[in-house]
C-alpha cells in the first residue's frame, strides 16, 4: 500500500498508484475528503498536457500547490486521468 503523508497524517493510501516519471499517482477517491482544495496554478508538460494544482490542507496547515494533476492528459499520458501526485514535502511510499 502507498501512502502520501503530511504533517504526520496520511492524506492519500492506495494501492493502485500509477508510477509516471518517479511520481506516484493516486486515484482520486484514495485521497481524504477535505484534503485538497483548488489552486489557481497551472504548468504545461509537453507529453502530458496542462497540470492543475491542489494545495493541501491538515488542521490549520496548508501546503500550497502540493499536489497536482491533469484533468485532460494528452493520450501518451492517458492513464493518469482521474489521478493525482504529490509533492513539496508531502512523503509519498
Amino acid at each position: 500500500m502507498i501512502k502520501a503523508i503530511w504533517k504526520g497524517e496520511t492524506i492519500a493510501e492506495s494501492d493502485k498508484t500509477v508510477v509516471v516519471e518517479g511520481n506516484h499517482y493516486f486515484p482520486l477517491e484514495s485521497v481524504k475528503p477535505g484534503v485538497l482544495n483548488p489552486s489557481s496554478r497551472t504548468s504545461v508538460c509537453p507529453w502530458k498536457g496542462t497540470a492543475e494544482y491542489y494545495s493541501v490542507q491538515v488542521g490549520e496547515s496548508e501546503n500550497r500547490d502540493a499536489a497536482w494533476y491533469y484533468a485532460d492528459p494528452k493520450p501518451a499520458a492517458a492513464e493518469i486521468a482521474g489521478r493525482v501526485a504529490f509533492w513539496k514535502g508531502v512523503e509519498v511510499g
